[in-house]
């Protein structure tokens, strides 16, 4: 394999060159891609310029870094220099608040050693239950469906928002199933608010702002319905996450920065909680309806390893290649597929000076794809996972869970609930892509299915 040097930034005279980049004649473009496919505004931007790009668009300048070394350095070693960026602001300010995904500094600290107990790797075991009995409604669904076309991002979303309220809520959360579709306007409005530059302030009366504004009204009513329940029921002394942070904050006074804390907290739990995990298996599903034989070497590792039984936490060191699919595909579509950062004081990221109050990216989706850590990275080979050894030379050139301080909480827990429900699924049924469908990365938040994955379903 050829392993790429990171970008260098000196020129032969010792001073710093000029950020590589699209010329200024460049910024319409770019800014349509911005707002149409921030995905192909990287990936070309990569494949024309190198490992460091300088986006230059109006008011806003974009630095982005997709070597190893320089993922290295703004997510681990310096990681104290850098706060959540562009994308992640707006979605802070419109409707995530100050939860675990965008507080910083000590807020961030005292919310994940909170949080922190509920994701223990002891518990995994346990929230095992929660993955397969929502893993046999899905299946039961998808029994009576055989022949016909589904949406299976939308299943996912239904699968994953199950998972989540039983593990670690100790919640039924489906009836409030407006949760996923007021997400996906949230998102909307969050992404808009980023490339419109805050030009369309949300109080216009506008169609896209009364859709915001319903949508954080029902997430909000949401969040309501699950405190006052649990409030009633055992008044915050449970182990589950929803009683921890009652709890932890009961002895909070102030009655409405009590609640505002709580909803902060609960958004960002709801959305990275089970968004995360559905897009992982939307583009399972997809990869595997193009790769017929990848699909049939799942389907028989759960025949063997199965049988007919349900699934337990002690099956995961038995699905090898079950778990190489799930690692595959996070490589293609990483769940998280752009890390942006702010940095507070100015910094040198692979020899290239960044300016305090600069926005840097780290995308996931382009190092998981750089050709000089990855043998065919466009492809599809679910073996290159095979040994943790052949995986790749360096260590940050896969990160579908982040890394440094900030890696995701629930990693654990989404590889489990991914790995044994592939391996639930692919037993009895494979999918076919249907005739119509298109499906593409949508960046949002999460690197969704675009229009969804309609498939029909089949038996295996």
């Amino acid at each position: 394999m050829t392993v790429t040097e990171p970008a260098r930034a000196k020129s032969s005279d010792g001073g710093r060159r000029d950020y590589p980049g699209p010329s200024p004649l460049a910024v319409p473009g770019l800014l349509r891609k911005l707002w149409f496919d921030r995905i192909a505004m990287l990936t070309d931007a990569a494949s024309e310029f190198g490992d460091v790009v300088k986006f230059a668009m109006g008011p806003k300048t974009l630095y982005f870094f997709n070597h190893p070394d320089h993922a290295k350095h703004v997510l681990a070693d310096n990681a104290a220099n850098y706060h959540k960026g562009i994308g992640l602001a707006e979605a802070r300010r419109l409707i995530l608040g100050d939860g675990l995904l965008t507080s910083e500094d000590e807020v961030w600290k005292h919310q994940r050693r909170i949080i922190q107990p509920a994701f223990r790797r002891d518990r995994l075991a346990g929230f095992a239950s929660a993955v397969t009995d929502a893993g046999q409604a899905l299946t039961a669904r998808l029994s009576a469906r055989v022949g016909d076309t589904v949406d299976m991002s939308e299943e996912m979303t239904r699968l994953t928002m199950s998972v989540l309220g039983k593990s670690l809520l100790d919640a039924d959360l489906s009836p409030l199933r407006m949760l996923g579709p007021a997400f996906e306007v949230a998102q909307d409005r969050a992404m808009f608010e980023m490339v419109s530059l805050g030009a369309v302030p949300v109080w216009l009366p506008l169609p896209r702002n009364h859709r915001f504004w319903r949508a954080k009204r029902q997430l909000e009513d949401a969040i309501e319905v699950l405190v006052a329940g649990r409030a009633h029921a055992r008044g915050g002394d449970g182990t589950d996450l929803l009683s921890i942070l009652a709890g932890a904050y009961s002895g909070e006074r102030n009655a409405r920065k009590r609640w505002s804390v709580m909803r902060d907290e609960l958004v960002t739990i709801l959305l990275a909680g089970h968004e995360t995990t559905a897009s992982t298996l939307s583009w399972t599903w997809y990869l595997l309806s193009g790769h017929p034989e990848a699909e049939a070497a799942l389907h028989a590792e759960a025949v063997e390893v199965l049988g007919g039984r349900t699934p337990g936490h002690e099956d995961l060191v038995r699905l090898p290649y079950t778990t190489t699919v799930i690692q595959e595909a996070m490589r293609l579509y990483p769940p998280v597929w752009g890390l942006t950062r702010r940095s507070l004081a100015a910094d040198e990221v692979g020899g290239y000076r960044v300016p305090a109050g600069a926005d840097v990216m780290i995308s996931p989706y382009t190092l998981h794809r750089h050709p000089g850590f990855w043998p065919d990275p466009d492809q599809f080979r679910p073996e290159r996972f095979a040994s943790s050894a052949a995986v790749t030379t360096h260590r940050y050139a896969y990160i579908p869970f982040g890394a440094g301080p900030r890696v995701c909480v629930g990693s654990h827990l989404g590889m489990m609930e991914a790995t044994l429900i592939a391996a639930m699924v692919a037993r009895e049924f494979r999918f076919e892509l249907a005739a119509d469908a298109r499906p593409a990365p949508e960046a949002m938040l999460s690197l969704r299915v675009r229009g969804g994955l309609p498939v029909r379903v089949c038996r295996a």
